[in-house]
C-alpha cells in the first residue's frame, strides 16, 4: 500500500530549474506543479516510475524558459511512500 502526500517548496527563478532536475532523480515524486507567487498553477507534470531524460527534456525546456520568466514561485511536490 502507498501514502500519498505533498511537500511545498519556494524558490526563485534562477533556482527552478536545478530543483526541478534534483527532484526528478527522487523515486519517491509522482506529480511536479509550478505555482506564481499569487498561487496560480503555471505549470504542471506527472512523473512515471522509470521515466529516462529523453522523455523529461521538453518538460525541462519549458521549466528553464518559465524560469526565465518568473521570480519567486512555489513547486508543490505529490510524493508516495511506501507503507509495507
Amino acid at each position: 500500500m502507498a501514502t500519498k502526500f505533498n511537500e511545498t517548496f519556494m524558490v526563485k527563478g534562477e533556482q527552478l530549474l536545478k530543483k526541478i532536475e534534483d527532484l526528478i532523480e527522487e523515486e519517491n515524486v509522482r506529480k511536479i506543479s509550478i505555482h506564481d507567487k499569487t498561487g496560480k498553477e503555471v505549470m504542471s507534470f506527472p512523473l512515471a516510475i522509470g521515466v529516462v531524460g529523453a522523455v523529461l527534456a521538453p518538460v525541462l525546456a519549458a521549466v528553464g524558459a518559465l524560469a526565465a520568466l518568473i521570480g519567486e514561485c512555489s513547486i508543490s511536490v505529490e510524493r508516495e511512500e511506501l507503507v509495507p
